[in-house]
């Protein structure tokens, strides 16, 4: 089978899967980064009543229409407190931020525009005019309003108004399950002491982070070793846990101990392709088992990752109903970069600014995929298409960002 080209790799990849469709109901302190299902409509109006924006005195404004008029305060009215009363002629009432305000007022004296005098008198130093430092009811929405509509993806700005329309609780779109296989003998979870042929399964974390990041839940396989039956076994989990996507990492290609294709063949997946034209990650395989949609990532570290971040990454978003996410964004190389043969090549890199604020990738001098360390410090990769010709330093690139660039 020919190498695919990255964007056609992705396409299809994206495009026989479908956003999730069942729903469920959450508490609202739950909600952060889950899709709304429904529309959200406010239960009641906000604020309830006409509201003082300022500590001062409520007044009628005809009452004060000219600097030094004079009033006398007839009450208090604080947040949870309202005066029961009413404001009448030449009256004014203390009144504090978010208080109701009384009946027959209809402005603000802000506190450092009054003057108190004896006898519980005050005296304006500023012209008062109708409305001024009052929130009227209603002013952020009313009863029956809809702030959120379906399809928001909550963040902490919507769980706040949410909370303020009385909703304790919000119908939601249920999260992408993805289940995380990683195989090989060699590989002992963290903490673990390894032999001399022994390494520490690393990959594992790193696309579950990303999974948790872009909207999706993990089901954690483990690990297992490169024996068909167990294999299958864990194939079985991940079916019986209803997942919506398998993530296997490692063994994905036909060597004599690449044994997951051919395992997952057997129990019935249909491939669609495996083997692209970039570097690192040429051994990505795709394919579905029945609803559930199957990647096979390459057992390198920095391949599973520049890998998870190209094609996992927009899957779940997908599935999740998330907006696609744009790591894309142009820059200059700081070194020459020789021409690209025939895959698209991803370079870890670091970012500076020049004097003109544009963004100067420098490439690290190595590049080997089973690099972890330089990939922690990579602040983005840049991205040479197939064939793309030789670079000066100082030339435009794209660059593919691994996390939000802030110069420090």
């Amino acid at each position: 089978m020919a190498l695919l080209p990255v964007p056609d790799a992705k396409a299809r990849l994206l495009d026989r899967a479908r956003p999730l469709e069942r729903t469920e109901v959450i508490p609202l302190t739950e909600a952060k980064g889950r899709v709304l299902a429904v529309d959200l409509a406010a239960r009641l109006t906000q604020p309830p009543f006409h509201a003082s924006a300022m500590d001062g005195y409520a007044l009628r404004a005809t009452d004060a229409p000219e600097i030094g008029s004079e009033l006398a305060v007839i009450g208090t009215a604080s947040a949870g407190h309202a005066f029961d009363g009413v404001v009448g002629e030449k009256q004014a009432v203390r009144i504090f931020t978010g208080a109701p305000l009384p009946e027959g007022a209809d402005s603000i004296l802000i506190q450092e525009d009054a003057e108190v005098l004896d006898g519980g008198r005050i005296r304006t130093r500023f012209e008062v005019t109708i409305g001024r430092h009052v929130r009227p009811r209603g002013q952020d929405f009313a009863e029956g309003d809809v702030v959120l509509p379906a399809g928001t993806v909550m963040d902490f700005a919507h769980m706040t108004v949410a909370a303020a329309m009385n909703h304790p609780t919000l119908s939601v779109y249920r999260r992408p399950r993805v289940a995380v296989l990683a195989t090989g003998d060699e590989l002992l979870p963290p903490g673990a002491n390894p032999g001399p042929s022994q390494i520490i399964a690393s990959n594992t974390f790193g696309i579950s982070a990303l999974v948790r990041d872009n909207g999706g839940e993990i089901v954690d396989l483990g690990i297992v070793k490169d024996r068909q039956e167990d294999i299958a076994a864990a194939i079985d989990k991940a079916r019986a846990a209803g997942v919506d996507v398998l993530v296997t990492l490692g063994g994905a290609s036909v060597g004599d101990h690449d044994l997951v294709q051919a395992t997952l063949k057997s129990a019935g997946m249909e491939l669609d392709f495996w083997r692209i034209a970039m570097r690192p990650g040429k051994p990505l395989m795709v394919g579905s088992l029945g609803d559930m949609h199957v990647l096979g990532l390459p057992g390198n570290p920095v391949a599973s990752l520049v890998t998870g971040m190209l094609f996992l990454e927009p899957l779940v978003r997908q599935l999740a109903r998330w907006p696609e996410r744009q790591r894309l964004v142009s820059g200059l190389t700081a070194n020459r970069l020789s021409a690209n043969d025939q895959r698209q090549d991803y370079l870890r890199a670091k970012l500076r600014r020049d004097e003109a604020g544009a963004l100067v990738a420098e490439v690290f001098n190595k590049q080997d995929s089973s690099m972890m360390k330089i990939f922690s410090q990579a602040d983005a990769l840049i991205v040479r298409p197939p064939h793309a010709p030789e670079l000066p330093a100082g030339a435009p690139c794209q660059l593919l960002l691994i996390r939000p660039f802030i110069q420090t």
